[in-house]
């Protein structure tokens, strides 16, 4: 297996892209990853992409883009692994070219939540879940989260307000990112005192909807020199997956899929939660966030919410949470938020983040998942030599 480099990055500001179709957004991301790289011609586009077929009324993705793009007759194709459609993606570029299959591909995302009212949304974001036995029934997206942190708070004594503190800090982190869909700072009394969607869940506590893309381009670690002065290299990848229904878990607070992943990935990097400078995790729902840092290995379980108070997940505490500001203020389009993660933390480790740079930073994590922790993938990178 060949060592694979990420070489360049393309980013759009996630919003309401009312005026953009899926394969404008697209081609803006990937326009801006190959204008700045000497890396011309592809060999293949995979692109993570969760709601098309349902909000834009679009199949065979992978072809319209590289149509649009002018690359056929490159294998282009789609990924859906639902809201970790972008770190399966990353996951499937990273094996193509490590097999030697192919030698520079472009993975990234897409997703265009604004095409879809919002019960529409609404519905294509709950699919997630499991069709028959949680959405048949009336659980949505939300509702499922909202058990979870209800049960969070019961066992472990957390603090309705530590919540709201990871919400604060995010937005803290966004205010400095220009792609961010939420680029402002709040305060706990904001989101204790939003309205409520699905109690003890609040407006402010849940990422925003919106539309977004991501193209990364990767390549063999030897010729990274040949296309870029500045790159970094992926050390470690992995997914995994759990019940796709809450109700067969036997504990909702782990998501056994993270573990497995992250687990899976440090020893394949050769390190430890100890090692990670930043990490740019899945936060959809300011639950989701606290239980990934511990599923992660950064807080032992039950204890986010005391790390958090000591600052701990700020640039120059223990591990650098989130300093894109998260699904929470940088925005969540869904199927291409596993790029956005993995582009952030190449950028960081490349030193071009601006003024969201975590100094010194040499080894980064990103943590993408798919549904309620049906599904992870977690990509580990390090500071190109």
């Amino acid at each position: 297996m060949r060592r694979v480099a990420i070489i360049n990055c393309g980013l759009t500001k996630v919003d309401k892209h009312w005026k953009k179709s899926l394969r404008e957004l697209f081609g803006d991301a990937a326009k801006a990853a190959l204008e700045t790289s000497k890396a011309r011609e592809l060999d293949a586009l995979i692109v993570g992409n969760m709601c098309a077929s349902d909000l834009s009324d679009q199949n065979n993705v992978g072809a319209l883009l590289a149509d649009y793009l002018g690359i056929t007759p490159i294998t282009a194709f789609r990924i859906e692994a639902a809201c970790g459609s972008g770190g399966a993606a990353v996951l499937a570029a990273y094996t193509a070219v490590a097999s030697g299959m192919f030698n520079c591909v472009m993975a990234g995302g897409v997703e265009k939540l604004s095409d879809g009212v919002g019960n529409e949304t609404t519905l294509s974001l709950g699919k997630a879940a499991d069709a028959e036995h949680e959405l048949f029934y009336g659980s949505s997206f939300v509702s499922l989260n909202a058990m979870i942190m209800n049960h969070y708070m019961h066992i472990y004594h957390a603090p309705r307000e530590a919540f709201a503190d990871f919400a604060v800090l995010m937005h803290k982190n966004g205010s400095r990112n220009t792609y961010a869909q939420l680029p402002f700072p709040i305060n706990r009394d904001i989101v204790l005192n939003s309205d409520k969607i699905a109690d003890p869940i609040t407006l402010y506590d849940c990422a925003p909807i919106g539309d977004g893309a991501a193209a990364i381009i990767l390549c063999p670690l030897e010729e990274a020199p040949k296309y870029s002065d500045n790159y970094t290299e992926i050390i470690g990848i992995a997914g995994a997956t759990d019940t796709i229904d809450l109700s067969s878990r036997s504990d909702l607070l782990s998501f056994n899929s993270t573990i497995v992943a992250a687990d899976r990935a440090y020893k394949m990097a050769k390190v430890t939660p100890r090692d990670i400078d930043l990490a740019e995790i899945h936060d959809t729902f300011t639950i989701t966030g606290a239980i990934s840092i511990e599923d992660l290995g950064f807080s032992e379980k039950g204890k986010f919410h005391k790390l958090l108070a000591e600052g701990a997940f700020e640039s120059g505490g223990v591990v650098a949470i989130n300093p894109s500001g998260g699904l929470k203020s940088r925005g969540h389009p869904v199927g291409a938020t596993g790029a956005y993660q993995v582009a952030e933390v190449a950028m960081q480790l490349m030193g071009n983040a601006g003024k969201m740079q975590v100094p010194d930073a040499e080894i980064g994590l990103a943590q993408n998942i798919g549904g309620s922790g049906s599904s992870t993938y977690v990509t580990v990178l390090r500071r190109g030599k």
